[in-house]
C-alpha cells in the first residue's frame, strides 16, 4: 500500500469514527448543590431538584422534576403555583404513608415528610441519557431510639431520556420503593377522589383538551377510567402553536389501567394509584411503578401514541 492509499484509508477510518461513533457527547449536564440540568445539545430537557426547596420555609420539597422543557426550550411545568403551593413539576407522592398503624407524614401535602437525596448519577448512552437517583424517605414522626430521624423507605428512580425525534421526545420513568421497615403502606387521599401517585403540574390554557384511548375526555371531580394513556394539549406556553404531554400507564403497574384524576384549571393531573385504600409494600417485594411521558409540539398522531406504549 503506497502513501496515497494509506492516507485514504486513514481518512476513511476517521470519517467512519465520527459518523458511527458515540453519540453520547450530545448529552450535557450542569450540576450544582440544588440539582442538575440535563440538556440535549444546547436544548434544555429537564431539571432535577435534589436539595430541599421551600417558600420562606413553607412547603419544603425535593426529589422532583421542574422545569420540564418543551421542544423549543419553553417551560412546561409549574412550581409553587398560587392556587396549590404544594404542587410541583413532575412528582410522585402519596397522602398516606404508614408504618403499621403509625402515620409518617403526608408527602403530597408536604407535611412531616423529608426526601434525603443520597446520590444522583447520569449515564450518557448513544441512544439515551439516564438519570438515576437514590433517595431516603424520612419524617419527624419516625425516630430511632436515639431520637434521630430514621429512613423508612429507600426510593430508587431511573429517568431514561430518549433523543428528540421530529416534534417529540420520550421519557421513561421507573420508580422503585424499597421499605426499610415492616408493614409499610402508601395510599391516596382518604376522600372519594383518592388522588396521589405519579403527577404532573402543567399550565392549563383556555383551549386545553384531554384525549384517551377512545377519544376526547371531559375531566370530572372523581377519578375516571379512560384507558392506559392520557394526552393533554393546548397552548401551554403562550406562544403560537400548541404543546402536549402524554402520560402512559405501564401494563406492569398494579391496578393497570389505573384511573385518572384530571383538572382543566388550577390544578395537577394524576395517575390515581392506589386510590383511597392503603397499599402494602413489603421488604421482600418492593413496589415498582413505570410511566412513559411524551412531550410534543403541535400535534401527535394517536396511532403513534398507541404504538409507543411500553
Amino acid at each position: 500500500m503506497d502513501y496515497r492509499q494509506s492516507l485514504f484509508v486513514l481518512w476513511l477510518c476517521v470519517g467512519l469514527f465520527f459518523a458511527c461513533g458515540d453519540r453520547s457527547s450530545n448529552w450535557n449536564v450542569t450540576e450544582n448543590k440544588q440539582g442538575l440540568l440535563i440538556l440535549e445539545g444546547q436544548d434544555s430537557v429537564l431539571y432535577y431538584q435534589k436539595a430541599t426547596k421551600s417558600l420562606d420555609g413553607q412547603y419544603p420539597r425535593a426529589d422532583y422534576i421542574h422545569p420540564l422543557y418543551g421542544l423549543d426550550n419553553t417551560r412546561l411545568t409549574e412550581d409553587f403555583p398560587e392556587d396549590h403551593l404544594h404542587h410541583r413539576g413532575i412528582f410522585w407522592a402519596w397522602h398516606q404513608n404508614y408504618v403499621g398503624n403509625t402515620s409518617v407524614g403526608d408527602a403530597w401535602a408536604l407535611e412531616d415528610f423529608i426526601w434525603e437525596v443520597k446520590s444522583t448519577e447520569v449515564e450518557k448512552l448513544p441512544d439515551a441519557c439516564v438519570l438515576k437517583t437514590e433517595v431516603e424517605w424520612k419524617s419527624p414522626l419516625w425516630l430511632n431510639q436515639q431520637g434521630g430521624q430514621e429512613a423508612f423507605v429507600k426510593e430508587i428512580t431511573s429517568i431514561r431520556i430518549h433523543p428528540s425525534t421530529g416534534n417529540h421526545r420520550v421519557l421513561d420513568f421507573m420508580i422503585e420503593l424499597q421499605p426499610l421497615v415492616d408493614s409499610f403502606y402508601i395510599g391516596g387521599s382518604e376522600d372519594a377522589k383518592g388522588y396521589s401517585g405519579f403527577s404532573w403540574r402543567i399550565p392549563l390554557s383556555d383551549d386545553i383538551s384531554f384525549r384517551g384511548v377512545n377519544g376526547s375526555v371531559q375531566p370530572q371531580n372523581l377519578a375516571l377510567d379512560a384507558g392506559p394513556y392520557m394526552d393533554i394539549s393546548g397552548n401551554l406556553d403562550g406562544r403560537p402553536g400548541q404543546e402536549g404531554v402524554v402520560v402512559i400507564d405501564d401494563p406492569s403497574n398494579p391496578g393497570y389501567p389505573n384511573p385518572w384524576i384530571l383538572r382543566s384549571a388550577r390544578s395537577m393531573q394524576n395517575v390515581a394509584f392506589p386510590g383511597r385504600e392503603k397499599y402494602l409494600i413489603t421488604r421482600t417485594k418492593p413496589l415498582v411503578l413505570k410511566y412513559r411521558m411524551i412531550v410534543y409540539k403541535n400535534e401527535l398522531d394517536p396511532a403513534y401514541v398507541l404504538s409507543n406504549r411500553p
